[in-house]
C-alpha cells in the first residue's frame, strides 16, 4: 500500500533524509568570476551566494542534515558556510557539515560528481539515512524537497530524478530525460547535440536539474559498482544514471512545477556569464519571477552587519538615485545616477557617474565620472575617474573579457590592482 501524502508523512521523511551539497566544480564558464572561488560561492543577488539558494532550500523543507562537498578553491564557501550556517542545533541531530576532499578511500581528489559521494559512504553511513538527496550547488531556484522525496516513496522508485522543461534549442546544454507515459524514465542523454521533444511536445523537452533522490542502499551498491568500472568518469549524469536505466532499474522522473497552478517553476543555471547576468537582472524587474521578498520561503545566508543604503545630493547634474535597481547595504550612491542595475553590499558610487544594466559586486568603487554599462564589476575593485566601459566594444575587448552577448566583465587583475579578498 502506498503511504498517504500527508504532511506528518512528509516530514517524517525529510527527517530521515540527508541532503549532500555538490560544491566542487570549477565553474570555468564564469570565466573571471571563479578565479578565486568556487562557483557556488559566487554573490548573487546583491547580499547572497548561489549555495545560500540549495542549503535554504534544504532548511525550509525541513531537512537538517546536510553535507556539503567541497574541491576547487573553497576557502571562501567554506568560510561564508561556517559564518552564516552554524545557527543549527547538533544535540537534535541538526547539521550542515563540510565534506572537503581528503583522500579518504584514495590518493586522489574527486574525480567526479559520483566520486565525490563514493570518497564520503563511510561519513554517510554514520548518518544513517533512509534516503540520499544529491544536490548541484550552483543553480538558483525555491523548490521544496518533501513532495519530491514523498513521489519517490510512494512510487517505488530506486532513483528519481528532478527534471525541468526546456526549449528543445536549449537542451543540448543539460541532462536529457526521455520518459514514457508513466513517468519512468527510459533513456538519459548528457548533452546531446540533437535532443528529442517530450513526448506529445515539439518545442520542449526534460533535462535534469541535478537533484537525484536515492535509497541509501542502493546508493552505495550502485557507487561501489562504479568506482569498480573502467573508463568510467564517476560522474552522476555521465556514467550512474545511463548505467540504472540501462539495468532497468526503477528510475523516475519528477516534474519541478510550481504548486499553485502547476505552472512551470522557476530555475537557473547560472554558469555562464550572460546567464549569470541575466538572472540577476531579472531581479529588478517588476514582478521578477524569484521573488526574494518571500516570506514563506526566505532565502538565508550570512550578511555583514551594515548600515541602510544612503543616496545624497540633490543638485541638478549631481543627484544621488536608482531607478529600477536593486541596492544593498552600506551602499553609497553619491551624487550619482544608478538604473536598472543591482549593487551588491558596500559599494560606492561618486558624483556623476551613470551607471546602467549593470552588475557592482560587493566593496567595490567607482570613482568620480564614471560611465558604466552591461558591465559586471568584480568585488574590490577601484574605477578610477573618468573610466568609460560599454559603449565601445573595440576598445573594451583590449582590456577586459566580453560575452557572447555583450557583458563586459572587469576584475581588479584587469585594472592592473592587486587582488585583496576578492573572494
Amino acid at each position: 500500500m502506498k503511504p498517504a501524502h500527508t504532511t506528518r508523512f512528509v516530514s517524517r521523511l525529510t527527517r530521515d533524509t540527508l541532503a549532500l551539497i555538490l560544491a566542487g566544480g570549477r565553474g570555468t564558464r564564469l570565466k573571471q568570476l571563479t578565479n578565486w572561488r568556487a562557483k557556488p560561492a559566487v554573490p548573487f543577488g546583491g547580499k547572497f551566494r548561489i549555495i545560500d539558494f540549495p542549503l535554504s532550500n534544504c532548511i525550509n523543507s525541513g531537512i537538517r542534515r546536510v553535507g556539503v562537498l567541497t574541491q576547487y578553491k573553497a576557502h571562501s564557501l567554506i568560510q561564508h558556510i561556517q559564518k552564516g550556517w552554524g545557527f543549527l542545533r547538533g544535540e537534535f541531530g541538526e547539521f550542515v557539515e563540510l565534506l572537503p576532499a581528503q583522500q579518504r578511500t584514495e590518493a586522489s581528489w574527486y574525480a567526479g560528481t559520483a566520486d565525490a559521494v563514493y570518497q564520503n559512504l563511510d561519513i554517510i553511513r554514520d548518518h544513517g539515512p533512509d534516503f540520499v538527496l544529491v544536490l548541484a550547488g550552483d543553480h538558483v531556484y525555491k523548490m521544496d524537497y518533501g513532495p519530491m522525496i514523498a513521489a519517490h516513496v510512494a512510487s517505488g522508485a530506486d532513483c528519481t530524478v528532478g527534471c525541468i522543461e526546456v526549449p528543445i534549442d536549449r537542451a543540448k546544454d543539460f541532462g536529457v530525460i526521455n520518459v514514457d507515459k508513466a513517468g519512468r524514465v527510459t533513456e538519459f542523454i548528457e548533452k546531446p547535440p540533437n535532443p528529442k521533444p517530450t513526448p506529445g511536445r515539439t518545442d520542449a523537452t526534460l533535462v535534469s536539474m541535478g537533484i537525484y533522490v536515492f535509497n541509501t542502499g542502493f546508493l552505495f551498491e550502485q557507487l561501489i559498482i562504479d568506482a569498480n568500472t573502467p573508463n568510467s568518469q564517476r560522474d552522476f549524469g555521465k556514467d550512474i544514471l545511463p548505467t540504472i536505466i540501462k539495468k532497468q532499474h526503477n528510475v523516475v522522473a519528477y516534474p519541478f512545477r510550481e504548486a499553485q497552478g502547476n505552472k512551470q517553476a522557476y530555475w537557473r543555471d547560472v554558469g555562464t556569464i550572460d546567464a549569470f547576468w541575466e538572472a540577476n537582472m531579472e531581479l529588478i524587474s517588476v514582478t521578477p519571477e524569484l521573488n526574494l521578498y518571500d516570506e514563506d520561503w526566505p532565502i538565508w545566508t550570512y550578511q555583514e552587519q551594515l548600515p541602510p543604503a544612503k543616496f545624497i545630493f540633490d543638485d541638478d547634474g549631481r543627484r544621488g538615485m536608482a531607478v529600477d535597481s536593486m541596492v544593498s547595504g552600506g551602499d553609497i550612491i553619491s551624487g550619482a545616477i544608478v538604473r536598472r542595475s543591482l549593487l551588491f553590499s558596500n559599494v560606492r558610487i561618486q558624483d556623476r557617474c551613470l551607471i546602467e544594466d549593470s552588475l557592482i559586486l560587493p566593496h567595490a568603487t567607482i570613482g568620480e565620472g564614471c560611465r558604466l554599462k552591461k558591465v559586471i564589476i568584480e568585488k574590490n575593485c577601484r574605477l578610477p575617474a573618468g573610466t568609460v566601459i560599454g559603449e565601445d566594444r573595440e576598445k573594451d575587448a583590449k582590456r577586459f573579457d566580453i560575452s557572447p552577448s555583450g557583458v563586459v566583465v572587469v576584475t581588479p587583475e584587469s585594472l592592473g590592482q592587486e587582488v585583496r579578498h576578492v573572494r
